[in-house]
């Protein structure tokens, strides 16, 4: 099973998502600013993508600014309660493959997993 953490309005995420269908894979689509993760799915995909919740989060975003963000003393809980609470926040594209995770910048990355 593949998913793909989609935003239409996204050129990156269009270009995964095209890159997936060129490879006969017909991925799950899951519009995350309309459905965001539970918070135990947000955590599984940060561990998939063998990242830390600070490099899933979107930098140029309104609310990292407001937020203060960017203050180092902000534990990983915290960062992720952020990103369930404000969706943009979160990097896209994700495309998870057989329990393998990848963001698709640049989009050719899901090559790596599937």
């Amino acid at each position: 099973m593949t998913i793909i953490y989609h935003n239409p309005r996204c050129s990156k995420s269009r270009q995964t998502l095209a890159l997936l269908e060129a490879n006969n894979i017909t991925p799950e689509i899951v519009l995350y600013l309309e459905t965001p993760p539970t918070k135990s799915t947000l955590k599984k995909i940060i561990q998939q993508l063998n990242i830390s919740p600070r490099e899933l989060l979107r930098k140029g975003e309104e609310s990292y600014k407001t937020n203060s963000l960017k203050n180092k003393e902000l534990t990983d809980e915290q960062l992720i309660d952020f990103m369930l609470e404000f969706p943009k926040l979160i990097e896209r594209p994700i495309v998870i493959h057989n329990n393998k995770a990848v963001l698709g910048r640049p989009p050719e990355n899901v090559l790596e997993i599937i």
